[in-house]
């Protein structure tokens, strides 16, 4: 199937928590593909990814990096498509906050959707929502996984009475 959804990330070493996205998305059968675009070593790379994702038909685009973290950004500057962005604690980083505040202080005019720091997962999912307001089907299998998550905390409720 054509893929919708482009997870990118700036290094192989970030896909451990980039995988997590995938893992969602194919759990819902939402065609992705993923892919290593680093803005600062593949800079030309990253500017034909973001420029060519939509006429390939991709909807959203869920953008991963680590340090500096400007790989969503710069992506967001060079399409129109939503991008989410997601801080990934890397071997250098600062605890994690200089990806988290790279990602989230964007300027006015060029928005990314920031998850939490290693949030790959609601990544997934808030791509699998924006989808969703088009697509019935994958609205309800969403609707389904929410009730998924009520069910398992009811559960743990009960049990612990």
């Amino acid at each position: 199937m054509q893929p919708i959804v482009g997870i990118i990330m700036g290094s192989q070493s970030d896909l451990p928590v980039m995988q997590a996205a995938a893992d969602f998305l194919k759990q819902l059968a939402v065609p992705f593909e993923l892919t290593i675009v680093s803005a600062h070593r593949t800079p030309d790379r990253m500017r034909t990814y973001a420029t060519e994702a939509k006429s390939r038909g991709i909807k959203v685009i869920i953008a991963g990096a680590g340090g500096a973290a400007h790989l969503p950004g710069m992506v967001a500057a060079y399409t129109t498509l939503p991008v989410i962005g997601v801080p990934v604690k890397s071997s250098n980083s600062i605890d994690g906050w200089d990806s988290v505040l790279s990602i989230l202080q964007m300027p006015n005019g060029v928005p990314v959707a920031t998850v939490a720091l290693n949030a790959a997962k609601n990544a997934g999912i808030l791509a699998a929502q924006i989808i969703a307001t088009f697509d019935d089907v994958l609205s309800e299998k969403l609707v389904a996984y929410k009730k998924q998550l009520e069910n398992e905390v009811l559960a743990m409720a009960e049990k612990l009475k």
